[in-house]
């Protein structure tokens, strides 16, 4: 007799199943990935095959534009691509504590003040809790229905009795299927539990909301395929002990990838930050060495940071480097750049040398960037402390740097100029490239720099 219960290993960055552990996965190539798990045989269904199933030709689909629920949550709303999809999936992670929960609770309260049913199922808190968040947050109406239960069998008949208009579900890891023996929060629970979900989004034109928690890589736990088989996913980003979130999509079948939502965490809940520039740069010192602002592009929305950096000679035999909001590896590159800058009139080196000295680099406010256009701002920032220049604070610097140490252009160079010269500064300098597209820009002084050895000639003024 074939055995009912039969050990199997799933890899949990890409969901591949092998019959014996190894220390890579033979399809992804991660190591140290593989995990056991007892698969019952007896209850895995076979799918009847079906022959009359035929193809649609392309000519022949009508393609309407989706209508979208909106949250009434402008940041939120910008971050799914203008509202929610009837019939998507959305997966929403984030570090434990950040605010997940606490912001699906308030998009919950907007949709039933505007009369859509909503259905609020939890796996980790009590009634009780969920009601004392409640009433933090406001005042809520008839059309939210709370359950709180982990069978996947129970939520899928409870949900096809009510019929909600969203559904979310927090979270996917305490949702189990009883037709498959692991624990909760596997591999292969997590997997069928989102094609559980998925079944009732797409046949029920249901919207769901999926909770996922994270690694301590900051990727959402489980396997990867998770990500690939819901519509959108959004990652709530920012050290929950501070006051600043950001809400990032990293994948959206329904809009753009880039788009970020800035909230501020209070006593009554998760509130929009419209105008995130401005809180950026709140509290910025007046004539201090080291400190540049620059403009990066999240998505459509032009962003102002303040980036910091202090050069202090070492005391040890190797320097120390810190960069906290950019990449580490980038700020290594760009001293590197510093140090063979050349004067390409006088045809000499005129680098600076920094290999007896500490360098810590820091963007203000608790946000990451990793667009090249903040090199220039970078580069700058570690010249004005070494060199004990203070820049002027009207001044906004962005593009980004090549290795022979050359200026690149970047895009979308118009929208950062105007929005630096809304906020009230006075002179950009920018690649040289870009000139052109901010020609017609009136009321800020605009200064093109080829190199950086240019670049620091305008800051030195």
């Amino acid at each position: 007799m074939a055995k009912k219960n039969v050990s199997v290993f799933f890899c949990q960055e890409c969901g591949n199943e092998t019959s014996k552990w190894s220390g890579q996965c033979p399809a992804c190539g991660a190591w140290n990935t593989l995990v056991e798990e007892v698969v019952d045989k007896s209850t895995i269904k076979t799918r009847a095959k079906v022959s009359d199933v035929k193809p649609t030709k392309i000519i022949d689909v009508t393609a309407s534009n989706e209508n979208r629920i909106s949250t009434n949550i402008e940041e939120f709303d910008r971050v799914l691509g203008g509202g929610i999809v009837p019939g998507s999936m959305v997966l929403v992670g984030g570090d434990p504590g950040i605010g997940k929960s606490t912001l699906l609770l308030q998009t919950c309260r907007e949709l039933c003040l505007a009369g859509v049913d909503v259905m609020y199922v939890s796996g980790e808190e009590s009634l009780q809790q969920i009601k004392i968040r409640a009433d933090r947050i406001g005042k809520f109406n008839d059309k939210l229905d709370l359950l709180c239960e982990t069978n996947l069998d129970t939520i899928k008949a409870v949900v096809e009795r009510e019929k909600p208009t969203v559904l979310i579900i927090d979270s996917i890891q305490t949702m189990y299927n009883e037709s498959v023996t692991s624990a909760p929060g596997s591999v292969s629970q997590v997997r069928e539990s989102t094609s559980v979900l998925m079944e009732i989004a797409k046949v029920q034109g249901i919207a769901v909301f999926i909770v996922g928690h994270v690694t301590k890589e900051g990727t959402v736990a489980g396997p990867r395929v998770l990500e690939h088989m819901v519509d959108t996913v959004l990652y709530f980003e920012g050290d929950r002990h501070a006051s600043y979130r950001i809400l990032r999509g990293v994948k959206n079948r329904f809009g753009s990838t880039n788009e970020i939502g800035v909230f501020e965490m209070r006593d009554v809940g998760l509130m929009e930050v419209k105008n995130p520039s401005a809180v950026m740069l709140d509290g910025r010192p007046e004539n201090a060495t080291g400190s540049i602002v620059t403009c990066s592009m999240e998505g459509t929305r032009p962003i102002l940071v303040e980036i910091q950096s202090l050069v202090s000679k070492t005391a040890f035999e190797i320097p120390r480097r810190m960069a906290t909001g950019c990449d580490y590896n980038r700020v290594n590159l760009l001293v590197a750049v510093l140090e063979r800058m050349r004067d390409a009139k006088a045809n000499r080196s005129c680098g600076i040398f920094l290999g007896r000295s500490d360098i810590y680099v820091n963007i203000a406010g608790g946000i990451r960037i990793n667009e090249p256009a903040v090199d220039l701002a970078i580069a700058m920032a570690i010249y004005s402390s070494e060199k004990e220049i203070a820049v002027d604070a009207k001044t906004i610097i962005f593009g980004e740097i090549g290795l022979s140490g050359e200026v690149r252009s970047v895009s979308m160079a118009e929208q950062r100029v105007s929005e630096a010269k809304k906020l009230g500064f006075e002179k950009a300098i920018i690649p040289y490239s870009n000139m052109a597209s901010v020609s017609n820009i009136k009321g800020i002084e605009v200064v093109g720099v080829a190199n950086v050895k240019e670049a620091v000639d305008a800051i030195s003024r």
